[in-house]
């Protein structure tokens, strides 16, 4: 029986492949197990932290909920957060844009002492997530740019039930970030939602999602078995039960120093995170 297309022959592969993909897999557990031990310290304080908020309900626009996808309610209260971070694995010092995984399973981008820090809850698929991102990227990115704001986007698997592109895409986030740095993760978040797929399909495959890392800066040889594999699967998934945990229940959620901002709409949302920053 013929193998996938794009898959590896096993048999065939000589002893130097077959011992170096064993060393990609082990040096990907030890990576993935470092994660988790940071993200999950955290999740158990987030824990502790929510026993004692109390939850309101929000809007009616602008969010995305696992149970009704695209139509949703945003949530006034997410919990707290302190900014806590970890040096971002695979970051170097040729890199340009400051960047780190942070230790409440996010990607932040931008000086980690800025004045303000923006985090983001988002799923590549939820389509108001992707209006979020077209109304306030440009200007985030210059108040990034100039020093004055951090953004941490927390992309996790919300959209499940719906598609896999959730898991893969962040999934693959991950992989970018660890392969090839803060500049090419940036950028490939910033294209997946450039060309953001319908919540009612066709979606991207993972060949896809290679070719936009290579476009990103990312080398193919180095993403491509981590995007294939699923090689941050359980890091994503964790990153959805901190998610939760911190009283998260639809995307886009927004918090500006901590605190979550509202509005009715992805206007209204956009400019209360910029008149708090600005």
């Amino acid at each position: 029986m013929a193998q996938a297309p794009g898959k590896p022959d096993g048999p065939k592969q000589s002893r130097a492949e077959v011992a170096a993909r064993a060393q990609r897999e082990a040096q990907r557990k030890e990576r993935l197990r470092e994660w988790l031990i940071v993200g999950g310290v955290v999740a158990v304080v987030a824990a502790v932290i929510i026993g004692v908020l109390a939850l309101t309900g929000g809007d009616d626009d602008g969010a995305c909920e696992a149970d009704a996808p695209g139509v949703g309610r945003t949530t006034d209260d997410a919990g707290s957060d302190d900014g806590g971070s970890a040096t971002a694995p695979g970051s170097g010092d040729s890199v340009n844009l400051a960047g780190e995984v942070t230790s409440d399973y996010g990607f932040a981008f931008g000086d980690p002492d800025a004045e303000h820090r923006v985090v983001i809850y988002e799923d590549f698929l939820c389509p108001f997530c992707g209006a979020l991102e077209a109304a306030s990227s440009d200007r985030l990115t210059q108040l990034v740019d100039s020093g004055d704001v951090v953004v941490e986007y927390r992309v996790f698997n919300l959209l499940g039930r719906v598609s896999d592109y959730s898991l893969r895409s962040a999934n693959a986030m991950a992989v970018v970030m660890d392969a090839a740095g803060p500049d090419a993760a940036k950028t490939f978040h910033d294209l997946l939602y450039d060309q953001q797929p319908s919540e009612r399909g066709p979606f991207p495959d993972d060949d896809w999602l290679v070719d936009q890392a290579v476009v990103a800066g990312a080398d193919e040889d180095a993403v491509r078995p981590g995007i294939e594999d699923l090689a941050f699967e359980d890091w994503v998934e964790e990153a959805g039960t901190a998610a939760t945990d911190n009283g998260v229940q639809g995307t886009p959620t927004v918090l500006v120093d901590g605190q979550q901002v509202g509005g009715a709409t992805i206007d209204e949302i956009t400019q209360n995170i910029l008149d708090q920053v600005s």
